[in-house]
């Protein structure tokens, strides 16, 4: 049944004259999408932004019927097409047309200019919609108090499943409304506050909240700002995940994490019975930290995805790495150990691993040491079928009889922060962890 002006904006408090009941005055006519936003434009005197206006269009097309749930992919990084970024009152225009939209599930406005004003139109978005399943609003200019308010709309909504606000410098403060959201909110299940300069405080408050939360499925937290040498953020993600029995996927990245830390980790991992992808890169973690993996890997039977990049594990730590996958560990399918300080002792060492553990799947090794015995050790590898060519980062080619590996754009999440104007969008070769675990998707 069609909603009127009049009746939506008697039971929201909205005059028949706002853009909200404009907008369910234009949708009770199913007009398209794109002339809904041109007319709510006009009716607010609001100059309409020519590139919502095709991407509106782009969606429509590719979804004529409109009968299953689509994402609005309205990205500022967009470089196919002419962009003129989303601002705060391009994107009241954009919620007026889909407060009550039942067809579009996600939407991404990574890249624009959205401000705490825009997170104000954002919050009371997710406050009135019941539709919208996914969210991206990485990298805009959301400070404290747009986290704030958003954290907030989410204390009541039930349909959001995933959030990504990677990027917005929301700060210390930002991240404990987040945590606060994460003692009530029951439905959101993948949460990136990536890059977002959390602080100590706040990162501790996240983790303990998440030791009693049963929805969350992903958690990124890469790159806070921590000041202290103490690890005190991995001791107590380290007691989260002893409790926590429903997180699937942790991102860990930038943490300044040494060995201890690791070991405080891998400590809680033996209880832990649903840890599926476990991210480490960029930390300090050497070969005496890898041992302690090593050791977990031996016993534990649910990890199935594990990120060494740009660590310092070496030849020893890839030992400890090959002998648990070789003998052990039954449940691994993908190990990235790019830029790890190793030579061709450690390489051949985990290639030869491969050829017992036939669960193994993907391994990434670039950035390291390659001498003759790894490009030959890898080029038999992906000759003889056990490493497929798209699950792995190298490719073996020869010159004057002797064997080299040349560097293939293949990873684990390739495309975190940005996807390629051409071709497929969520190429698996490119984002192995879409592959693998069903949860990653558009982390």
């Amino acid at each position: 049944m069609a909603t009127t002006a009049g009746d939506l904006g008697s039971r929201r408090g909205q005059p028949s004259g706002t853009p909200m009941a404009t907008a369910a005055a234009v949708m009770s006519t199913h007009l398209s999408l794109h002339k809904q936003y041109l007319q709510v434009c006009q009716e607010s005197s609001q100059p309409e932004n020519p590139f919502i206006a095709h991407m509106l269009e782009e969606a429509e097309r590719a979804d004529i019927t409109l009968t299953k749930g689509i994402t609005l992919k309205i990205a500022g990084n967009n470089r196919l097409v002419p962009v003129q970024k989303v601002t705060d009152e391009d994107f009241r225009m954009l919620a007026c047309i889909l407060s009550n939209n039942t067809f579009v599930t996600g939407l991404d406005l990574r890249y624009n200019v959205l401000t705490d004003v825009g997170a104000e139109h954002a919050a009371k978005f997710l406050q009135e919609n019941s539709t919208l399943h996914y969210l991206n609003l990485m990298f805009n200019d959301i400070g404290t108090n747009g986290a704030e308010l958003i954290a907030k709309a989410l204390h009541g909504n039930e349909t959001l499943l995933y959030l990504r606000m990677t990027g917005n410098k929301i700060d210390n403060k930002g991240g404990m409304y987040f945590a606060s959201m994460l003692q009530i909110n029951s439905t959101l299940e993948k949460l990136d506050l990536g890059d977002c300069d959390l602080g100590t405080q706040s990162l501790i408050a996240i983790v303990t909240v998440m030791s009693h939360n049963k929805a969350m499925k992903a958690l990124n937290l890469n790159r806070p700002i921590l000041y202290s040498q103490e690890e005190e953020t991995t001791v107590h993600t380290a007691l989260m995940m002893k409790n926590n029995a429903c997180l699937m996927e942790l991102h860990l990245c930038k943490h300044e994490m040494k060995n201890f830390g690791v070991e405080r980790l891998c400590d809680a991992l033996y209880e832990n019975r649903s840890l599926r992808y476990l991210d480490l890169s960029c930390n300090k973690i050497t070969r005496d930290g890898v041992k302690f993996l090593g050791e977990l890997l031996k016993r534990n039977q649910t990890l199935e995805i594990l990120d060494l990049s740009s660590n310092r594990i070496e030849d020893d730590g890839a030992i400890y790495l090959s002998e648990a996958l070789a003998l052990y560990n039954r449940t691994l399918q993908a190990l990235a150990v790019v830029s790890n300080n190793i030579s061709g002792k450690g390489l051949v060492a985990l290639s030869d691993s491969m050829k017992t553990n036939m669960v193994l799947s993907y391994i990434y090794i670039w950035g390291n040491k390659f001498d003759e015995a790894t490009c030959v050790a890898f080029s038999d590898l992906i000759e003889n079928g056990r490493l497929k060519p798209n699950c792995t980062d190298v490719d073996p080619y020869e010159v004057d009889g002797h064997i080299y590996l040349a560097e293939l754009s293949h990873g684990l999440k390739r495309h975190y922060y940005w996807t390629p104007s051409y071709g497929e969008v969520d190429n698996k070769d490119a984002n192995a962890s879409l592959a693998i675990r069903a949860v990653a998707e558009h982390l």
